[in-house]
Order: C-alpha cells, then sequence, then structure tokens
C-alpha cells in the first residue's frame, strides 16, 4: 500500500481547510494510506476521517523535529500543506529515506500584488493549493471540492464569533454587542463562542444582559463546539478560524471581513461571497492576515453598520 504524510501545524482555519481535501483524496484513492501529521489539538478535525486516514498529533512545544521524525516511520510520498522550516525540516528527512516530496505554493507574489493594490481579483484558493500538492504527487483529485451550503430546515439559533488573532480582522466589540442585542430582541437564539480569558469575560457580560443568549467560550471542546455549530441556521464570525470551523459542518457563515479580503483565498470552504460582508476601500486589503496596524489609524474597513450584519443575517442568501 502506497503510504503517504500529509504535513500542516498550523494555523486553525488552514489546517481546517485541509480536512475536506484531505477526505476527499482519501475517497478517492482508498488503496492509499494517509497520515496526517498535525499539532495534537487539532485531533478533533479529524476525528470523521475514511479508514485509511491516520492522525499523527504532536506536541511541537515538547518534541524535537529529531523526535518527530524518528517516529513517523518511512513514506513513499510527503505532501507538505505548510511550507515552513518545520516541515522542510520533516520532508527533507523522509526524502533522504527515499520518499517523493511536494510542497504547497502559498502564491506569496500575487498576495502580495493584492495587498499593493496592483491586481484585484480572486486568487487561488488554499483548497485549490492543497489539492495542486496532490497532483504534484500522482494523485490528482478529479471530484468537485467546494459545495454549497444549502439551508437545512432542521438547523436554528445564531452563533457568533466576534474575535480574530489580529485587530484589523475584528468588528469593533461595541458595534457586535448592538448585533446580539438586535437578534436577542428579535427573539433568536444566539450561541456565543470566544477565544481567550479576556474575551471569555465580555461574552459571559452580553449573556448575562440579554435574553436567548448563551456564551459556550472556553466550556466546550473542540469537538463539542463543531456539534453545536453543525446545529446552527448561520454563524456571524471575521475572517478567523472559526468561519472554517463553521464551514466543515455546512453551516452557512456571514462573514466580516477588514483588512483582509476573500480574494487572497481564505474564504471558508463552500462559502458564498454574497454572505461576505465588507466595504469598498481603495486601501483593502492592506494585508493578508490582518496584522499591520491601519495605515489611517481608524479602521474604516469596519465602519460597517450592526444592521447591515443583522439584515443579512435574516436572508437566506
Amino acid at each position: 500500500m502506497k503510504r503517504v504524510l500529509v504535513i500542516r501545524f498550523s494555523a486553525l482555519g488552514d489546517v481546517a481547510m485541509l480536512v475536506p481535501i484531505l477526505r476527499t483524496a482519501a475517497e478517492q484513492y482508498p488503496e492509499v494510506e494517509f497520515t496526517m501529521l498535525s499539532q495534537q489539538r487539532f485531533a478533533d478535525l479529524f476525528s470523521e476521517m475514511p479508514a485509511n486516514v491516520r492522525f499523527h498529533g504532536v506536541d511541537l512545544k515538547k518534541q524535537s523535529l529529531h523526535e518527530i521524525v524518528a517516529r513517523l516511520g518511512l513514506y513513499d510520498c510527503v505532501a507538505d500543506m505548510h511550507s515552513v522550516l518545520r516541515s522542510f525540516y520533516i520532508r527533507m528527512a523522509l526524502r533522504l529515506k527515499g520518499a517523493n516530496i511536494a510542497s504547497i505554493d502559498k502564491g506569496r507574489w500575487d498576495k502580495r500584488r493584492l495587498t499593493q493594490g496592483k491586481v484585484h481579483a480572486p486568487l487561488k484558493h488554499t483548497t485549490e493549493r492543497y489539492a495542486d500538492v496532490f497532483a504534484a504527487l500522482d494523485l490528482p483529485i478529479t471530484d468537485r471540492l467546494l459545495t454549497d451550503n444549502a439551508p437545512d430546515l432542521n438547523r436554528s439559533g445564531v452563533g457568533i464569533a466576534p474575535f480574530a488573532a489580529h485587530q484589523g480582522k475584528i468588528y469593533p466589540i461595541e458595534r457586535m454587542e448592538r448585533v446580539v442585542a438586535m437578534l436577542s430582541e428579535r427573539g433568536e437564539k444566539v450561541i456565543l463562542f470566544g477565544g481567550g480569558k479576556k474575551e471569555q469575560v465580555i461574552l459571559e457580560s452580553w449573556a448575562a444582559k440579554y435574553p436567548e443568549v448563551e456564551s459556550i467560550a472556553g466550556k466546550k471542546t473542540m469537538r463539542e463546539e463543531l456539534e453545536i455549530m453543525r446545529g446552527l441556521r448561520v454563524m456571524v464570525t471575521m475572517d478567523s478560524g472559526n468561519m472554517h470551523l463553521a464551514s466543515l459542518v455546512g453551516t452557512r457563515v456571514v462573514s466580516i471581513w477588514g483588512a483582509t479580503h476573500p480574494y487572497a483565498g481564505f474564504l471558508g470552504y463552500g462559502q458564498q461571497e454574497c454572505d461576505c460582508i465588507q466595504r469598498d476601500l481603495d486601501c483593502r486589503p492592506c494585508s493578508i492576515y490582518g496584522n499591520k496596524p491601519c495605515q489611517f489609524g481608524d479602521y474604516r474597513c469596519m465602519d460597517i453598520a450592526p444592521e447591515e450584519i443583522v439584515e443579512r443575517v435574516k436572508s437566506e442568501k
């Protein structure tokens, strides 16, 4: 049996986008054994894979790269979906043992041109870049990758995940609270998803203030959060990991974009651009990851009315 090692350590959204591609490859090539190498904390993302997929979790803070390689064994191919120093070390070590190597083309030059305003058109989606790596290993994916997240009458409630890794991707918190208040006034059941301890305090205060609002931030495992998302009618997120988690379980996502842009190839799997709320500004996108300070100092890209978000949530696409 052909053995393929697939590598992606971070970030959450990027790992989540790899899940449907790996599943598709495994279903299309049942005679191939795939091993997914990632951080142990992402194991729940790969819990519903075909029988020919194995998850190999590691702790990058406690295990050296030498230890990780020693425990991997031999592989016929390595699909490096990350292309960073860690994955480069691992793939080179396995190449010396005879493995064929293919690595992702992240399209850095095109993304740089996008942020510089030299082009303004959709770039290749990250899922397509993952598929290209498999194709380079003579494992082309011929099935359709992206599917629409059609409304499900059995779903109910609205999830809201108002935080992201960088300020350029976070809708102003006071305005997001207004969104929560408006949905609560309409009788919507609202579930709040959060990040660190400071964010959890904010979400708990909203849950205490508004009827039919519950915060599960810091209270659930990733698998439990995915199951809750699976039952929701719609999720409201930033350009963040939660957008990708909701996409994995087929939930419609209304996403809010500020410094970043869906054209960079990071829109949630199966989501539609019409559900992306964003301002048409010449300065957007100013960065790919939202980690650069606003050149004007006011993050005008996030000057979006709460009413617009609530109306988009109400719509059926």
